[in-house]
């Protein structure tokens, strides 16, 4: 099964996610299918804390990849901050 889920890098103590599709199988910084956009917890100032490729993030749902509970709410997060006021 297809997952899309948040594969680590980053230095120590510095955290930073790739968002991936991924082979459930495969370990969590392991082999992806492909890159969907990344995770960056501890932005500050200008730095980008979130990007998404939102188009092909939806092909992947619409193909049954499942989200990890974390990445749900970063997608949640992400069309929230798109739809804007009004």
């Amino acid at each position: 099964m297809v997952t899309i889920r948040l594969a680590r890098a980053g230095a120590k103590k510095r955290p930073f996610y790739h968002i991936v599709a991924a082979d459930s199988r495969n370990p969590r910084d392991g082999r992806y299918i492909e890159r969907l956009g990344f995770f960056n917890p501890i932005a500050s100032g200008r730095e980008e804390r979130l990007r998404l490729e939102q188009e092909r993030i939806e092909y992947w749902l619409s193909q049954g990849a499942q989200p990890t509970e974390r990445v749900a709410g970063l997608i949640k997060i992400n069309a929230g901050s798109k739809a804007g006021p009004g």
